[in-house]
Formats: C-alpha cells, structure tokens, sequence
C-alpha cells in the first residue's frame, strides 16, 4: 500500500512538473557597426537616413530602399546614391523590426534632419580614435621587433639574402 502511495505520488510529479527550461538571449552587434553608423550608440538594429529615405539593416548588411512599388534589400545601394557620404549624412538608430511598415511616420518625423551634416560618425569619434591609437601602438611594436629579428638574422647569416 505505501508503495503505491509513493509510486502515485512520484507520477503525479512528473506530469505536473515543468521541465526547467534557461534560455538566454543576448545580442550583441557592436563589432559589426559601420564606420559611417552614429556615434555613442552600443546596439542598433537599423539606421535610418532621412536624406535619402533609405534603411540600413546592421545585423545584415543590407540597404532597404523604396523601388516603385516596394521595398528592396540589397548590400549595396543603388547607383544615383552614389554621391551620399555616409559618414556625414544624419542617421537615426531604430530598433524597430521592420521599420519600413512605419516609413511615413519616420519620414515626416526624421526628415527635417536631412541636411543636417553635425553628427559625430563611428569613425571620427574619440573612443574609436583612442582604440585606433591603442591598435596602431601595437602594430609598431610587433613591427620593431620583427625587425630587431630580422637584423639578428643578417648579422648571423649575411649571405643569406
């Protein structure tokens, strides 16, 4: 009798219990960023730039554009974009999916922003110039001692060459 008692006891357990499940997300895109992208931000998910009503997909790479009768997604924008600066033409992060469902309202919002050429880019900013600095200094470093070793090298074999 109490094994049975058990026996039900442990079954019930097993169907009303849950399996634990840990599930964790975490995304991060900031290696990605393009050197063009608006500094200060530590996640975007898309740009916007007003002057030229285009979306950028950072995750992907892509352009979205409007071609007629909808939207596009492409690596590379069309040809008479060509002459657009990226680094200086105003972007605007939206973290929305699929931000082109809400054009209009980023439009008529974020238009007036158009020609507005005083962002600071990726590039052009003080962290980014602080890590080139750090990177270069390494650079010169490996540099000088390769070749430290390369005289090392001719002093030892000089006919080597």
């Amino acid at each position: 009798m109490k094994k049975l008692f058990y026996a039900t006891l442990f079954l019930g357990f097993i169907f009303i219990a849950k399996p634990a499940s840990a599930q964790i997300n975490v995304s991060f895109n900031i290696g990605v960023q393009p050197n063009w992208g608006p500094a200060g931000y530590d996640y975007a998910r898309y740009y916007y730039l007003p002057e030229i009503d285009v979306y950028y997909d950072v995750s992907n790479r892509n352009y979205h554009y409007y071609n007629g009768r909808r939207w596009i997604a492409n690596r590379h924008l069309p040809r008479h974009y060509n002459r657009v600066d990226l680094y200086r033409t105003y972007k605007v992060v939206i973290n929305d999916r699929n931000p082109w469902n809400n054009h209009r309202r980023h439009h008529d919002h974020y238009h007036g922003y158009s020609r507005n050429y005083k962002q600071v880019a990726w590039r052009d900013h003080k962290e980014a110039r602080r890590y080139e600095k750090s990177r270069n200094k390494e650079i010169r470093r490996i540099e000088k001692a390769h070749g430290k070793h390369h005289k090392k090298m001719d002093k030892r074999y000089p006919y080597h060459r």
